[in-house]
């Protein structure tokens, strides 16, 4: 794939969206043979020591034969959350007895309910994958 392949690729068709630290890129692109394929890429900003940025990026490749079953599954999880938690962001920082990380006693039984809200953070693996 020539440079010139790759600049006609990234301009078919292309929407930005921001959302705090993150951007997430809806690429159209082509394959070889000339079918159109969806590219979606999270970039996150993180601020170094120094005060410097560096961005860290996790693409996902979405083929036609699979976009009615993406879409399927997607309209079905955000039914799912918006039917279980409503619309509204449900934060740590909003909840009345709210108090900073470094001022919580440790959790006791009885405040099961106070750590599945903290259990759900993950560390994720960072994968890269080769441009097609």
């Amino acid at each position: 794939m020539g440079e010139k392949y790759s600049m006609e690729q990234e301009e078919i068709f292309s929407k930005v969206m921001r959302a705090g630290r993150r951007t997430y890129f809806f690429d159209v692109r082509a394959t070889k043979a000339g079918d159109y394929y969806l590219t979606i890429t999270e970039s996150k900003k993180f601020t170094n020591d120094d005060g410097s940025f560096h961005y860290k990026k996790h693409k996902i490749y979405l083929y036609k034969e699979d976009f009615h079953e993406f879409k399927d599954n997607l309209e079905q999880m955000i039914e799912y959350v918006i039917k279980e938690k409503g619309e509204e962001v449900i934060s740590e920082r909003h909840r009345s007895d709210y108090t900073k990380p470094e001022d919580k006693a440790p959790l006791s039984a009885q405040d099961s309910d106070l750590s599945e809200d903290t259990s759900t953070k993950t560390n994720f693996t960072d994968l890269d994958f080769d441009d097609i």
